[in-house]
């Protein structure tokens, strides 16, 4: 083992110490020997035991431990405290301007585990509720992170909405032809790994044009593709074609695998050179016309031929902004501005929901604070008027699945959003329970961000989606669509399933900040892969239709106001 691997060594244990929050002169004398070690000229395996020692800045415990890494290739306390550390703890510690002191707070303090949380929490704006976590730092943090997840591969739909656009405009410019985008982007899957697109021309003309350009790099090459990694980090995939195989080869690139097999079985005697796109292949099949977003599985073909798909829910169909935080917690904005901003873009109401005050790391709200901001609200719904800033809140469900407050002030809301933000390692049995006692809680309108996930970076509690659906059926409750790209929960493949059981589904933006009302538009994306339409969206709702809908659901939960 060389003094640089040894000299690693103890670094990492110095710096999992102060994450750790152990003893800190400790931790500061493993750092020291790392630089000792590291610049040493004369191999350790080389030195004896007593010379070892007498070194500058090791001593007789540093000495033992690098006799025992040599001899055994592991330090007994670094493998401890390996154990105990998360990995995404560990995988923190490669974002730029994370020091371990830093990464202790932001494990210990914050409850967060992984940089996925962490990168949420920072659009959140809870880091700067923090000692030495400024808004410069936070900003610094995101700014890391998301260069830290381009290296690695892996993308949100909203990640690559950009990027998408611009290479199929650069595309079509370098091969002086229309290009198509195709695949997972086009059928809006929630998390992206590679771009990809029909080219009209042969693979050889591919190579040949790209070659010359520095940010493409060919990495991957099949009969029917070529794999580019592309400079902005993230792979584009081409399919090369002929005029003549263009729309055969747009359609069956755009399907996921399960719909196409299903569409070869039916209609395996189609040939597709007569048709000049996509939609006559429908007519002459005498289908209903099936959108991208729909085509995973080989189920939806049936409806397709009873012409029984909906319209699909678009963001103009929103009315209403669901589920936003003001300043009061850890939104950006105060009340009045978010209500300003969303009358200037066309909306007729704003839900209000701040964070309980279980949620102390966002600022949740105390009682006091509380019957403080209704008056406010009434105030602003008299300046405002007719527009409508409705009375919320986000409230924790607690490990016993009770909500936040005594239902004396949960009564004084004019409707409660009841979500998961903590204790999201416990199993099903315990998360079913926890989810459906708050379900049955009278005071419960909307189930918010269902399991509590984030995309690429947290799974979520484990749910029984039919059980929880059921109950929601059974109990008067909307599910949340929660429109936030790094959430999207609750999961669209249940959308269906739930309209069946006149559930309402809630497109909400779980905005935090103006800019983020346009989360919206990413929830429509996810809504409209379950098949969504505006009449079963609550955020689509008119102020009157939401008004009556919230009076109706009391008279159901026999509640009064």
């Amino acid at each position: 083992m060389e003094n640089y691997q040894v000299a690693n060594y103890f670094s990492l244990l110095s710096k999992l110490m102060d994450i750790h929050g152990e003893n800190s002169f400790k931790a500061r004398s493993y750092s020291v020997a790392a630089y000792k070690i590291d610049q040493l000229t004369t191999p350790l395996e080389n030195l004896t035991q007593a010379k070892i020692f007498a070194l500058d800045g090791i001593g007789d415990a540093i000495g033992k431990k690098i006799f025992e890494l040599l001899k055994t290739g592991k330090i007994k306390l670094l493998d401890d405290l390996l154990e105990k550390t998360p990995p995404g703890i560990l995988e923190m510690m490669n974002i730029k301007g994370l020091g371990p002191k830093k990464i202790n707070v932001i494990w210990k303090e914050m409850n967060i585990e992984n940089i996925g949380e962490l990168l949420y929490a920072c659009h959140e704006n809870r880091l700067a509720l923090y000692k030495g976590f400024g808004e410069k730092t936070q900003n610094n943090i995101i700014s890391a992170i998301e260069f830290y997840q381009k290296r690695h591969g892996h993308f949100l739909y909203a990640q690559v909405v950009v990027i998408a656009s611009e290479l199929e405009t650069l595309l079509s410019k370098i091969f002086g032809k229309k290009i198509f985008i195709t695949g997972a982007f086009k059928r809006q899957e929630e998390t992206i790994d590679q771009l990809e697109f029909v080219v009209p021309s042969n693979a050889g003309t591919i190579k040949s044009k790209l070659s010359s350009k520095k940010d493409f790099t060919l990495v991957e090459e099949d009969p029917k593709s070529l794999l580019f990694q592309f400079d902005a980090g993230i792979k584009v995939r081409l399919y090369p074609t002929t005029d003549k195989k263009l729309t055969e080869t747009i359609f069956f690139t755009t399907g996921a695998d399960e719909f196409n097999n299903a569409f070869k079985k039916a209609y395996d005697s189609l040939d597709f050179s007569g048709f000049k796109d996509e939609e006559a292949v429908f007519r002459k099949l005498k289908l209903q016309s099936i959108p991208p977003p729909l085509r995973e599985s080989g189920n939806i073909l049936e409806k397709a031929e009873d012409f029984s798909i909906p319209d699909l829910i678009k963001p103009e169909d929103i009315k209403g902004i669901i589920h936003c935080h003001s300043n009061w917690s850890d939104g950006v904005e105060s009340i009045e501005t978010l209500a300003k901003a969303a009358l200037k873009k066309g909306f007729e109401y704003l839900v209000i929901s701040d964070h309980s005050k279980a949620a102390f790391y966002a600022n949740g709200l105390t009682e006091e604070k509380i019957r403080a901001q209704h008056e406010l609200v009434d105030e602003l719904n008299v300046k405002l008027a007719p527009f409508k800033i409705f009375k919320s809140i986000e409230s924790d469900i607690l490990n016993d699945g009770n909500l936040d407050y005594s239902d004396k002030l949960l009564s004084t809301f004019d409707l409660v959003i009841a979500s998961v933000h903590s204790n999201l390692k416990m199993g099903e049995e315990k998360a079913m329970i926890r989810l459906l006692k708050v379900i049955e809680n009278p005071f419960t309108t909307i189930l918010g961000n269902m399991t509590g996930r984030l995309l690429l970076s947290r799974a979520g509690i484990p749910v029984d989606y039919k059980k929880i659906i059921d109950a929601c059926s059974k109990n008067h409750v909307a599910i949340e669509l929660n429109a936030h790209p790094r959430r999207l929960d609750m999961k669209w493949q249940w959308i269906e399933y739930a309209l069946s059981k006149n559930v309402l589904i809630s497109i909400n933006p779980d905005a935090h900040s103006i800019e983020e009302f346009d989360n919206i538009r990413y929830g429509v994306l996810a809504a409209q892969k379950g098949m969504l339409s505006k009449e079963k969206n609550l955020s689509s709702f008119t102020l009157a239709e939401f008004e009556k809908y919230l009076k109706d659901t009391r008279k159901k939960k026999k509640l009064s106001r």
